[in-house]
């Protein structure tokens, strides 16, 4: 029972309203079942029970004067009728809901068989209420009004302590209430507070305002509870409570509201007009030079202009993580199109290689400042890096400069050299097999090797190493491999800002 789905639940409440008449009573719920027909909801019917021999005090029993008291007694209904109600209720197709206003009520609730069992906010922090309840293995909604923060985390807390699944209704206790008093915005207080529990929405506003709920929808509720009567000849109805018709206007304006609202729990897919129409918008990559088969497409070969050709590769696809390569000779002024180009998306090979270079930062206890730029060096490609290449951080470069080297396991620097930089490498983790001018050593933590100018130097590691590189400034055009290769590629680097978290 206590997995019973709530999901778009509409609770229609009808408390006192069967007028303390079963044939009213079966009217009511008669009346309203052929107005839920044809909404796709769920739907419930709540009924109200207290025991009256013992929650009103003997004394006053008779006080007509008092206007519960006179209410609850004059409304009185067997155990015989109720339990009419409540089947019928069932025969209807309505899900069962009662509110116990004392604990006896709640042995009655489950001898009559219902399916949820509703907490009013009066009773909200009746512990011994509670109690009774939390014996019980029953879904159970409780609304808020006039509740204090610091109680509705402990009820939230006594619920969720005990396995039982709960819903929070908002709820305010003025009946009508003015739409000025509604405080829809309590939803949003409610959902941010207790972000593992549903929420709903309680509401007693004038029933001929249909559309609020539409509000309530919209910021997530998925539960909704309304007081419904009918009135006759012999019996009036309440200035809160919807009369058929109006809960009919309830159900269209919130199944409006779901259909505004769409899907939730997800991105939606988009419509082929849709689509149609943002790729009609977006610029399309043309070819600003001849490109020959096999070359990779590069920024400065292309320009980005409307109007988009079926199929063309568009800015929205240009991206330091997609590189694009010619197919086929792409004839200056011509679209760069899926059909003479092939993609190799390298984001997953960069997001691996962040995370490795951080876990190795995390085993050396080194800490980044937090703005520093990431830069991968590919010397033979991302496919080769495993094997070739290196990653460093900047920290300062001036007329002096200092940057941090990551050589991950297995890694290893080609051979190099500077005309116009020294450099010296501390190592801070890890082993460092370095090469000058093809002398070769092993440098453990703490270790400093200088490398003066002109000097041909290479280094790896096996298990992973992170050095710091003191050095004069560093130029961009003062790095020399003794492969030509290396020295002719000019896309050898992956800048990646933002990369600490």
């Amino acid at each position: 029972m206590s997995e019973l789905n709530l999901d778009r639940l509409f609770i229609l409440e009808m408390a006192n309203n069967h007028m303390g008449s079963v044939e009213h009573g079966l009217h009511v719920i008669r009346e309203f079942a052929k107005v839920c027909k044809g909404f796709p909801f769920r739907f419930a019917f709540k009924m109200q029970y207290r025991q009256l021999d013992t929650f009103i005090h003997p004394d006053y029993k008779d006080r007509m004067d008092i206007k519960y008291v006179k209410r609850f007694s004059e409304t009185s209904l067997s155990r015989e009728g109720t339990r009419k109600l409540v089947a019928e209720i069932k025969a209807c197709g309505f899900l069962s809901i009662c509110t116990p206003f004392d604990p006896e009520s709640v042995d009655r609730i489950i001898e009559d068989g219902f399916d949820v069992l509703k907490i009013a906010s009066c009773s909200f922090t009746d512990w011994p209420l509670l109690e009774r309840i939390s014996e019980c293995d029953f879904p159970v909604i409780g609304s808020t009004a006039g509740i204090k923060t610091e109680d509705i985390d402990n009820v939230v807390s006594f619920m969720t302590h005990r396995d039982i699944k709960f819903t929070l209704m908002h709820c305010v206790a003025e009946y009508p209430t003015p739409i000025e008093n509604l405080q829809l915005n309590q939803i949003d207080f409610l959902m941010e507070r207790y972000p593992d529990i549903p929420v709903g929405y309680s509401t007693h506003e004038d029933p001929a305002e249909s559309d609020i709920i539409g509000l309530a929808i919209a910021k997530g509720c998925k539960v909704f509870e309304k007081h419904v009567g009918v009135p006759t000849a012999e019996y009036e109805i309440n200035a809160y409570s919807a009369t058929p018709k109006q809960v009919y206007a309830w159900l269209t304006a919130a199944q409006k509201a779901f259909n505004i609202c769409g899907v939730t729990n997800g991105r939606i897919e988009p419509t082929q007009k849709a689509l149609d129409s943002l790729i009609s918008l977006r610029r399309g990559i043309y070819a600003k030079n001849d490109i020959t088969a096999g070359e990779r497409i590069k920024d400065d070969d292309i320009f980005m202009a409307i109007p988009t050709m079926p199929g063309h590769i568009t800015a929205n696809d240009w991206s330091k993580y997609n590189h694009y390569y010619a197919t086929q000779t792409i004839n200056k002024g011509d679209p760069v199109l899926e059909s003479n180009s092939r993609i190799e998306q390298i984001r997953k090979q960069i997001e691996d290689i962040v995370n490795r270079v951080g876990e190795l930062l995390k085993a050396g206890n080194i800490i980044i400042p937090q703005e520093s730029q990431l830069e991968i060096s590919h010397h033979f490609g991302l496919q080769n890096f495993a094997k070739i290449g290196i990653s460093m951080i900047t920290v300062v470069n001036r007329e002096y400069c200092k940057k941090l080297i990551v050589v991950l396991p297995g890694q290893s620097h080609p051979e190099q050299y500077h005309k116009q930089k020294e450099e010296t490498f501390h190592v801070l983790h890890g082993t460092l097999d370095v090469t000058l001018d093809g002398v070769s050593k092993k440098c453990y933590p703490g270790d400093v090797v200088t490398v003066e100018k002109g000097v041909r130097h290479a280094f790896g590691c096996e298990g992973g190493v992170v050095l710091e590189e003191i050095s004069s400034n560093h130029s961009k055009d003062d790095s020399f491999y003794t492969d030509p290769e290396i020295n002719n590629n000019p896309n050898r680097k992956t800048f990646v800002s933002f990369w600490l978290n």
